[in-house]
């Protein structure tokens, strides 16, 4: 099931914070979930982040973010049975977004290094490669995977 952004992303108002914190979520059933609508969610959580912030979000920046959900969807959805879900987390002050996604294979990733004669396998590699931070947890019935995109300008 998925809530449309304009319900589901919530500000946190803190007295002498103009950037509060905001936070998006959805779950998507086996094969209902869309790539873009991923990606489209990372735009419009940024595009609110821009506006109420100081500075906008660097190009690069979202880019890279949408590149990152775009590898992390995909391989829940490849590679795991059963529902997947995402979780976006802007930061308060806007200088970092959490990109989790949490599927149902008990199977841990592990990154490939980089092999140009290869054909596909490269997802975590990139993910890694834009990220400032990537974790994977497992949990009982699956795992979850957490990549941390600096937005500050580099």
């Amino acid at each position: 099931m998925v809530i449309p952004l304009r319900k589901q992303a919530v500000r946190e108002q803190e007295p002498d914070q103009r950037a509060a914190a905001l936070r998006y979520g959805a779950t998507y059933d086996t094969g209902a979930a869309r790539i873009a609508d991923a990606r489209r969610a990372v735009r419009v959580l940024l595009t609110r982040a821009s506006r109420t912030a100081d500075t906008p979000v660097p190009t690069r920046a979202e880019g890279d973010a949408q590149l990152v959900v775009s590898e992390l969807v995909t391989n829940a959805l490849r590679h795991a049975p059963g529902p997947c879900g995402l979780v976006l987390e802007l930061s308060a002050g806007h200088e970092r977004l959490a990109i989790t996604v949490w599927d149902t294979s008990s199977t841990l990733p592990w990154i490939n290094e980089r092999d140009q004669s290869r054909v596909g396998g490269h997802g975590l590699y990139l993910v890694r490669a834009c990220s400032s931070a990537l974790t994977v947890t497992a949990l009982p019935g699956g795992k979850r995977v957490t990549a941390e995109i600096d937005l500050r300008e580099r």
